[in-house]
């Protein structure tokens, strides 16, 4: 399964990497970094139909993650990626908009990679 990472956090990839390591080496998972939203969507404009799961910081500079997952959700109808939300702020404001732009989940940092990988899972079978 294809995943788009997308964090305006550098070291946000390396650790993917080591927290995924068997997944990645078994092909269950194939990771792709995006340092923006900008430059996620211009991944997405070039391999939208590889990319099934995006997980998204909100706090970015620039466009921010809710403003991606809007322009995801107008844009990439059919078929529609899996959309997960990251945030260091678990506030309801956070929650509550993102789950109205059409987020599937909502996660907070920093990450429980077990619970992570139980729900990438569940989207996998």
């Amino acid at each position: 399964m294809k995943i788009l990472v997308v964090d305006d956090e550098a070291d946000v990839q390396p650790l993917f990497i080591q927290r995924f390591r068997k997944e990645i080496r078994s092909g269950e998972f194939d990771f792709a970094f995006s340092l923006s939203g900008e430059d996620a969507l211009e991944y997405l404009e070039k391999n939208h139909s590889e990319v099934v799961l995006i997980l998204s910081d909100i706090n970015m500079p620039g466009m921010t993650g809710i403003e991606l997952l809007s322009r995801i959700r107008h844009t990439y109808e059919k078929p529609p990626p899996v959309v997960m939300m990251i945030t260091a702020y678990g506030d309801e404001e956070n929650r509550r908009q993102a789950m109205q732009n059409g987020a599937n989940e909502f996660l907070t940092k920093p990450l429980d990679f077990t619970l992570l990988k139980e729900k990438l899972k569940t989207f996998v079978e």
